[in-house]
């Protein structure tokens, strides 16, 4: 199960990297046009990537022990979303012992310093 996630974690980040930087090649972020910003799907599709960013840092601030690690991550889900999202879970992934399964990724917190 853990290398099925990390491949599906690491197919979500390079394809993110890949999204963002077309995208960015494209246009700026913030040359959105209007009625694309005032569209009631682009809004609400961004409340709900925005609600499920808190809802995967709820897991973030529980398996953190450092205050400056829970705010970096918060910062770095807020801004980057999925690609700091798929870049956590790799890291968690990377760091289970020999033999742990993904179910130490919720049984308990992180255990790195």
């Amino acid at each position: 199960m853990v290398t099925k996630l990390k491949i599906l974690y690491t197919v979500v980040f390079v394809t993110m990297i890949t999204v963002v930087t077309w995208a960015a090649r494209k246009e700026s972020l913030f040359a959105i046009p209007a009625p694309v910003s005032n569209d009631p799907w682009f809004i609400a599709t961004l409340f709900d990537a925005y609600f499920g960013f808190l809802a995967f840092f709820i897991w973030v601030a529980y398996r953190e022990k450092s205050l400056a690690l829970k705010a970096s991550w918060f910062i770095a889900i807020a801004c980057l979303g999925n690609i700091a999202m798929s870049s956590y879970v790799l890291l968690a992934l990377f760091r289970l012992r020999k033999g742990e399964g993904a179910d130490k990724l919720f049984s308990s917190k992180s255990s790195h310093p």
